[in-house]
Parts: C-alpha cells; sequence; structure tokens
C-alpha cells in the first residue's frame, strides 16, 4: 500500500500544475487586458469569457488534491469535546465518507448538462467554445475528489496508520 501511496503522489501533482499554469495565465491575461485597456482603449474582448474558464480550471484542478488530503478549511470548535471522548478519528472518518458519497451526485449532475450543453451545441459567446468542454471537466474532476474524499474517509476509519507522516 505504501508503494501505491508513493506511485500516486506524482499523480497527484498533476492537477496541482494545471492549476498553477492556469493561474498564471490567467495572470498574463489580466495584466494584458490592464494594459490593452488603459494605454490603447481597446480591451480584450474575450477577457471575460476566458476567466470563467479559467476560474473553474482552477477551482476543480485543486479540488480532488485538497479533497485526497483533507486540507479544506474547517471549523473545529467541538474538537477538544470529541478528543476527549475518543471518538474524534471515528467522526472524521464518517464526516469524511459521507461527504465523498456526497459528491457523488454533483458530479452525475454536471455530467448530465455537460451532455444537454453538448447535444445543444451551446458555444461560448466571443470565442464559440463548446461549453461541455468545460462542463465534462468540472464532472471529471468532482468525480475523481468524491472518490478521494470516500477512499480517504474509509482509510481514516479502518486503516488510519496510512495517513500517519503524511505531508501537507
Amino acid at each position: 500500500m505504501k508503494r501505491f501511496a508513493s506511485l500516486l503522489k506524482p499523480v497527484a501533482e498533476l492537477p496541482m500544475l494545471l492549476a498553477a499554469v492556469t493561474l498564471f495565465v490567467l495572470m498574463l491575461l489580466t495584466f494584458s487586458d490592464v494594459v490593452m485597456r488603459s494605454v490603447f482603449s481597446a480591451p480584450i474582448e474575450a477577457a471575460t469569457e476566458l476567466t470563467r474558464i479559467a476560474m473553474a480550471v482552477i477551482v476543480f484542478s485543486a479540488l480532488p488534491v485538497i479533497s485526497g488530503k483533507a486540507q479544506h478549511i474547517i471549523v473545529d470548535l467541538l474538537d477538544p469535546v470529541f478528543n476527549r471522548l475518543g471518538v474524534a478519528r471515528v467522526l472524521e472518518g464518517l464526516i469524511t465518507l459521507i461527504c465523498g458519497v456526497l459528491l457523488f451526485w454533483p458530479a452525475n449532475r454536471a455530467s448530465d448538462l455537460a451532455e444537454r450543453a453538448r447535444s445543444y451545441g451551446d458555444l461560448t459567446e466571443y470565442l464559440s467554445i463548446p461549453t461541455f468542454y468545460i462542463a465534462w471537466f468540472i464532472a471529471l474532476m468532482t468525480l475523481v475528489s468524491a472518490v478521494a474524499m470516500a477512499v480517504r474517509g474509509l482509510i481514516t476509519l479502518f486503516k488510519p496508520s496510512l495517513l500517519r507522516g503524511e505531508n501537507a
């Protein structure tokens, strides 16, 4: 299992690399749009469209990695109580597993919407990019996030030793 985890680590970095590259491209786009708008009074017409797509790519690329590493924002007001009762690990595992299972619904819904956009031939306004590409990307990354959370929840419940020494 440790060997599988070591093989999975480089694969988990790919979505974060995609998010980082997309963020860099978004930065260049924003800078260029500001310069074009201010200096030449000629903004980049498709900047809003590309920004929306880039934001979706950034968020949904990072989601599976954040889900798999349990790096979500949390509110731990009741953790001291659950630690004293000795149920913190079980509760964390159950909540993570339930959240992972619940994520299958939005993944399924996103795939339905992607298929609908494909069948209608929906295109973006300026660049005429088929919208189903980004919708399928969202569906796929949400599905990967669901699997990552469900697996993490099961590991937390049944084999927590696999998570010890985990790098952040």
